[in-house]
């Protein structure tokens, strides 16, 4: 099967009937021809090149840094009692 090349005027007017006059991607693609995961694709790539994220997108980044966070102080602790332990060792070598 050929793969259909679409003009960027016309995937951009798709994202614009997404993202400006709100309608829903599946409503979206259906009434102009082309998969959903076609347009599901120029709203990516759309958000990507103009730095815009969805909620979904900015739900998931917040979550990881939540965790990178609790990662990050589990880490100072840890190195926190190494170091203890190396001076406490070293000490004993004297």
């Amino acid at each position: 099967m050929a793969r259909k090349a679409y003009p960027e005027q016309f995937k951009q007017s798709a994202v614009d009937l997404v993202l400006q006059q709100n309608y829903k991607p599946p409503e979206a693609a259906k009434s102009l021809g082309v998969s959903l995961a076609t347009l599901k694709y120029w709203l990516k790539r759309h958000r990507h090149l103009n730095g815009v994220i969805d909620a979904q997108e900015e739900k998931d980044l917040r979550k990881r840094v939540v965790e990178l966070e609790k990662e990050n102080a589990r880490l100072r602790i840890e190195r926190d009692i190494l170091k203890k332990a190396a001076a406490w060792f070293a000490k004993e070598q004297l």
